[in-house]
Parts: C-alpha cells; structure tokens; sequence
C-alpha cells in the first residue's frame, strides 16, 4: 500500500465515523479497545485483528465488508513529516523532548536499564477537571518494559552457525 492509498481509506474510514455520529470513546466503549487505538486504526495505523472486526462492524454499521478486510492487512504505519506542525502533535512532541530525559532516569531508576516497548503498547487519552475545575487532558502511555540485553557472543545465532 503506498501513502496515496492509505491516505484515501483513511479519509473513507473518517467518514463512516462521521456518519455514524460516534466519538472515538464511545467506538472504544463498543470494542473494548482504547480511544487511541480506535483512531489508529481508522487512518490505517494499526491492524483490525479478526476477533475485533465484528465488534467494530458492530459499532459501525455502515462500514463496507471491503474497508473491513482493508483493516485486516497489515498498515503502513508511516506518517507525514509535516504533522510536526500540526500544534497538538508539536506539544505532544515538546513535552516529551522536555520530560524524556527525565522520564528515562525513573525508567532506569525503578527497572534498570532499559526502555519502554512502543509494541507492546496501549495509549489512551481523557478528560478530567483539574482542581481548579478547568478541562485537563491525560495521556497514558501503557508499555512492557524491555531490558537491554548483554551482548555476549556465545548467544548469536550467526556465531553458532558458523561453528
């Protein structure tokens, strides 16, 4: 699938969501999947897994059997480099380029070294009041800790079929 394509079943997927008048959180409701991963898998960045399709079919009625199948493909997950303009995506940006660093020593500090999976990942975002009452956003970043390993030459496979 090229860039092209993707772009245009995701503006297809966009649709059917409009049409349907459903938020991403009550999608996400209807599937058990998280908000994000609803609107992932609506601009093609992640894959429908086959026991989720007919929920989704479900909570989108109006959604064709052939974008169904579509979602079932695996995605180009790509994106474009201008989304960095885009003010939301550059704050998401700035807070994590201003908080990594910090965020990576408690990461160290509480499991070792090593780094959060971006695979075995679940994101979500809400909405709550903060204590002054104002609208706050939360973003969750859920992922499986994974150690660096040792780099022991005894333990590559190349090396052990060399021998």
């Amino acid at each position: 699938m090229d860039s092209q394509s993707k772009h245009t079943i995701s503006s297809r997927l966009q649709a059917v969501k409009q049409k349907s008048g459903k938020s991403y959180n009550q999608i996400a409701e209807e599937t058990g999947l998280t908000n994000v991963y609803v609107a992932q898998l609506l601009k093609r960045q992640a894959q429908l897994k086959t026991e989720t399709a007919p929920k989704l079919r479900a909570a989108l009625p109006e959604l064709p059997e052939e974008l169904l199948h579509e979602m079932m493909k695996p995605p180009l997950r790509s994106y474009d480099p201008n989304l960095i303009q885009e003010p939301t995506v550059y704050r998401l940006n700035e807070a994590v380029m201003h908080f990594g660093e910090s965020i990576k020593e408690i990461i160290n500090e509480e499991f070792g070294d090593g780094i959060m999976s971006a695979i075995d990942f679940y994101c979500s975002v809400d909405k709550v009041k903060g204590v002054d009452g104002k609208d706050r956003v939360v973003v969750t970043f859920d992922g499986k800790y994974l150690p660096y390993s040792e780099q022991k030459s005894e333990h590559m496979v190349s090396r052990l079929r060399l021998q």
